[in-house]
């Protein structure tokens, strides 16, 4: 997966065509990316839109940031995975998340604790299902902006996806995580220019208070063409970074 890696733009207004964004992975593929991250919202299918990705590159490992745990049964969300990880070994990581009360309630669910809800979620993932999910590992994540959801993160997940937080939070979030665990975090694309150096630094500031992994986020609601190459933009400064 590598230290860097970037979000899809994230558009209101329009559904880029499935050709666009094959063509847009293999533009970040070519830009140095090693690791492309989409979100999900209900009405938005992520991991069939990663399923397409995958199958039109052949290294750039894939994330969900996130997968909306209201869009589907905790047992469908693990055999979908575990799908996509048999397809694409050590090329898929799955980024659940708990959402927003509103994202509940269009499917007729009630919300909840938002600890407790997602902590049933994953503990009914490996409920037995006929047929069976593939036997395929994968990562699992949780996105963690506070105290409580990061504890429960290391405590039933493989690691944890905060976003858009100081890199002093990072180095609390290693030390509750521990040195095992899986640590992406997420940094937002700001700035009209785009400042890449401000930006790089942001990265490595990530890097070194104990991020696994760091995911650059574009601003939201920027058209999808426009974001691709923003990103692009951003590629040398990021390759020159230490460990590239």
């Amino acid at each position: 997966m590598g230290p860097v890696g970037v979000c899809l733009p994230v558009s209101f207004t329009d559904n880029p065509h499935a050709d666009l964004q094959r063509a847009a992975a293999g533009r970040l593929e070519d830009a140095g990316y090693r690791a492309v991250w989409t979100n999900e919202v209900i009405g938005k299918d992520a991991l069939v839109q990663l399923g397409m990705l995958l199958s039109a590159t052949e290294r750039m490992a894939f994330g969900t940031c996130i997968a909306n745990i209201w869009a589907r049964p905790a047992q469908t969300m693990h055999a979908a995975a575990a799908q996509l990880a048999q397809a694409y070994p050590g090329r898929f990581v799955l980024g659940l998340g708990v959402g927003y009360p509103e994202q509940a309630a269009s499917v007729g669910r009630d919300f909840g604790s938002p600890l407790a809800t997602m902590r049933d979620y994953v503990n009914r993932m490996d409920s037995p299902t006929w047929p069976s999910a593939p036997d395929a590992p994968y990562p699992k994540i949780i996105a963690a902006n506070g105290p409580k959801m990061l504890a429960l993160a290391g405590d039933i997940a493989d690691g944890a996806l905060p976003a858009m937080l100081p890199a002093q939070f990072t180095t609390q979030a290693r030390r509750t995580l521990g040195p095992d665990k899986l640590l992406v975090v997420g940094v937002s694309v700001v700035g009209d220019p785009i400042d890449s150096a401000a930006i790089a630094a942001q990265v490595h500031e990530q890097l070194t208070a104990g991020a696994d992994h760091v995911t650059l986020l574009p601003p939201i609601g920027i058209e999808f063409g426009s974001g691709i190459e923003q990103l692009e933009r951003l590629a040398p400064a990021l390759a020159a970074l230490p460990g590239r």
